[in-house]
């Protein structure tokens, strides 16, 4: 059981946050939102997440800008918070970014369905 862990959960596409989100709750977990880059940067710097699901193509700052921020230059920061890039971009070069600005995970939304992401991010917390 997920108990009292937090995500935040970076999508514009609020009807995609939604559908992932009411799973995740049935599973315990605790969900909060933005539906831009610079309000989850925001959000982030001034909350502990167990976890950020991030989508990468977003208005104002992608999700690579935000992941890039909150693990700084050496890779290493906010390293007590989990980052799951989640995506529908599954291009080589898209990944390889994700995963060398230290990204935790990264998933295809389209490979996946809700309670599959819940039972991953369970394991990962």
């Amino acid at each position: 059981m997920a108990g009292s862990k937090t995500i935040l959960f970076v999508e514009d596409d609020k009807p995609i946050a939604e559908m992932y989100s009411r799973v995740l709750e049935r599973e315990g977990f605790q969900i909060e939102f933005a539906y831009n880059g610079t309000e989850g940067l925001q959000k982030a710097r001034t909350k502990h997440y167990d976890l950020i699901l991030l989508d990468i193509m977003m208005p104002e700052k992608t999700g690579i800008e935000v992941l890039n921020a909150l693990r700084g230059e050496d890779g290493k920061g906010s390293a007590q918070t989990k980052i799951v890039i989640l995506t529908n971009l599954a291009q080589d070069k898209t990944s390889q970014e994700a995963l060398k600005a230290q990204a935790d995970g990264y998933i295809i939304k389209a490979d996946i369905v809700p309670s599959q992401l819940a039972g991953l991010i369970s394991k990962l917390l």
